[in-house]
């Protein structure tokens, strides 16, 4: 959700429209826009600020106009159209919705239900893994647009087990890094640990010498993969 979002979209004007006049609209439509959710939608209906970053006209033909749209997350494309349309006074409705992009993944690097049934059937019968990790990509592909926060052999385990990451724990991490940003804690051979959230700057961090860098909000690595080195001389915790 955190992640940007590319759609080819096919919008139906409800009158006619000189190119000029369309144009204008979709440029005036590009950059941080106030939007407020259709009414058959997931959340609130309030207005909210959302990002337009690129807005292209692919075709048109007549009062049908192919658009490829890059947004930001959480925007509605039904009610971009609809909101174009009231711009341009004939009104214009979401005919067609094609999601081109999701965060990291594009169409180039996706794969069908077909391939996955027939990677998964040629697992179970003889144990062949090549197809299928051909279509199951890592998790770590998932985060590439977090600051990463990396962590010593020896702390991986503890915040295996929901603990929060501390300074002492850290063996590198990403410059750029806010207060308050999602970050992503890895292992030093890139292995994706746990998702949290940055309770110091990257300065903060290099510069300490105790307290909670990270407050770990969601684990992804199973236990005991790693070390318990934690659990010599203290007390185990849940």
């Amino acid at each position: 959700m955190q992640t940007g979002k590319e759609y080819v979209c096919l919008m139906r004007l409800h009158g006619d429209v000189s190119d000029e006049r369309l144009l204008e609209a979709v440029k005036l439509f590009t950059g941080q826009i106030y939007q407020v959710p259709p009414v058959r939608s997931s959340v609130t209906r309030k207005p909210r600020m959302r990002t337009i970053y690129s807005a292209e006209i692919i075709e048109r033909n007549g009062r049908d106009v192919l658009m490829r749209v890059a947004c930001s997350g959480g925007t509605y494309l039904r009610k971009y159209c609809y909101d174009l349309g009231l711009y341009l006074g004939c009104g214009a409705h979401m005919q067609e919705l094609r999601r081109t992009r999701a965060g990291p993944y594009d169409e180039e690097n996706s794969v069908t239900l077909l391939d996955v049934y027939e990677a998964v059937k040629l697992y179970n019968e003889n144990g062949e893994e090549h197809a299928l990790r051909e279509v199951v990509q890592p998790v770590e592909t998932t985060i590439k647009f977090l600051p990463k926060v990396y962590v010593l052999d020896s702390a991986v385990d503890a915040v295996c087990h929901g603990a929060d990451l501390a300074v002492v724990g850290i063996s590198k991490l990403d410059d750029g890094i806010k207060r308050g940003d999602g970050v992503a804690v890895m292992t030093l051979k890139g292995e994706l640990v746990a998702l949290g959230d940055a309770q110091m700057s990257t300065e903060e961090m290099l510069d300490s010498e105790e307290g909670i860098a990270v407050d770990t909000e969601r684990v992804i690595m199973d236990r005991g993969i790693y070390p318990a080195v934690w659990r010599t001389g203290s007390k185990d915790f849940n």
